[in-house]
């Protein structure tokens, strides 16, 4: 049985920002953009209290939050504390799978102490060389481990044994399983479907008519099976980042005006992870106002601003409605040999809590 640990860090641009800046101990803080066009990166749980959240329109987030402190994001900055924080991971073993700057999987399966234990150790190590906090979830396997860090966020952890797995997984509302966003569970509500108990009584050939590929990864998944190892060496194959708006977006240079603004944070990350594999396409995702999706992509080693919005007007023309949703993107070379599985995608629908 394997030993999983998924280490996340707690609104971490936000508490690097409040570290290198002690005067906003206790103030509401966001990172991103405080203009009525900017995003909410990420934020503190003080500027949570008042219903701040990533991904959050800037102007909507001063709304709730009129004293909120906005900061601007320094990638350069997180990236070196992540740095800090692997070494730290990758002096327990050499099998830790990083999923970002601010979260990755261990498998601690090997070493000869319980896994509890070394969590616990983890957090206070980092704790005392960055002074940033750290939540942990331990199960056996990556799924579990992945939701027991978010039980008792922030600066805790969770474990979750094997003989707990079965009456854990009944419990468990649907959305919390990976891959199933507000849309999706949306559904399964309509269907009477809320917990992981009720999709456990789908059988498996339904959930498979239903949702094709990946009902046969949730027949697996409701009951808490997982296979996936850990894997240090996993190959990224996109990258991507995406923004819902409050306001539906009604014009084609409405849309370029945003757009570009995502391909600036895309290019930001791209700089800040310093990926050394050669991007192979680029690629635009709209959503409408009736919730039809689409996506345009070529071939573009050195995509610009300029093929971004070559994409996004090709995209547009493809329905007459208002845009609810943009997301700019990069598919690296090799990354279409084999078509990335429901736990690959990049574009999700929801995105784990920060």
């Amino acid at each position: 049985m394997r030993k999983i640990i998924h280490l996340d860090m707690d609104c971490f641009y936000a508490a690097v920002e409040m570290r290198e800046r002690p005067e906003l101990a206790g103030k509401p803080i966001a990172v991103g953009g405080g203009s009525r066009r900017g995003v909410v990166t990420t934020c503190n749980y003080e500027a949570r209290k008042f219903g701040v959240h990533s991904a959050m329109p800037g102007f909507l987030a001063r709304e709730r939050c009129p004293q909120l402190v906005f900061l601007p994001v320094r990638f350069d900055l997180y990236r070196a504390e992540s740095g800090k924080i692997r070494e730290i991971l990758r002096s327990y073993t050499p099998l830790v799978e990083p999923l970002s700057l601010d979260e990755a999987y261990m498998d601690v399966t090997s070493l000869d102490r319980y896994a509890w234990d070394i969590a616990k150790e983890i957090r206070a190590r980092i704790f005392t060389e960055t002074r940033l906090t750290a939540s942990a979830g331990i199960a056996p396997n990556k799924m579990l481990a992945k939701i027991a860090s978010d039980w008792r966020k922030p600066n805790g952890q969770f474990a979750i044994t094997p003989d707990q797995i079965d009456a854990f997984m009944r419990e468990l509302p649907v959305r919390k399983i990976w891959g199933v966003g507000p849309k999706s569970a949306e559904k399964f509500e309509r269907q009477g479907v809320r917990t992981c108990a009720d999709l456990q009584q789908i059988p498996m050939a339904e959930l498979m008519r239903r949702h094709g590929k990946w009902g046969r990864e949730l027949y697996d998944l409701c009951r808490g099976h997982d296979e996936r190892e850990v894997e240090p060496n996993r190959i990224r194959k996109s990258l991507s980042n995406e923004t819902t708006f409050a306001d539906h977006l009604t014009t084609l240079e409405d849309c370029q005006h945003e757009l570009d603004k995502l391909v600036e944070e895309l290019e930001q990350e791209l700089h800040a992870k310093a990926l050394e594999r050669p991007i192979h396409k680029a690629l635009v995702k709209i959503k409408f106002a009736d919730f039809t999706r689409t996506t345009r992509e070529c071939i573009a080693p050195h995509p610009t601003r300029e093929t971004y919005r070559a994409l996004l007007a090709e995209a547009y023309a493809r329905n007459s409605r208002p845009v609810r949703l943009l997301g700019a993107g990069v598919r690296f070379a090799d990354a279409d040999i084999a078509e990335p599985s429901a736990q690959q995608l990049l574009f999700r629908e929801g995105q784990p809590p920060a």
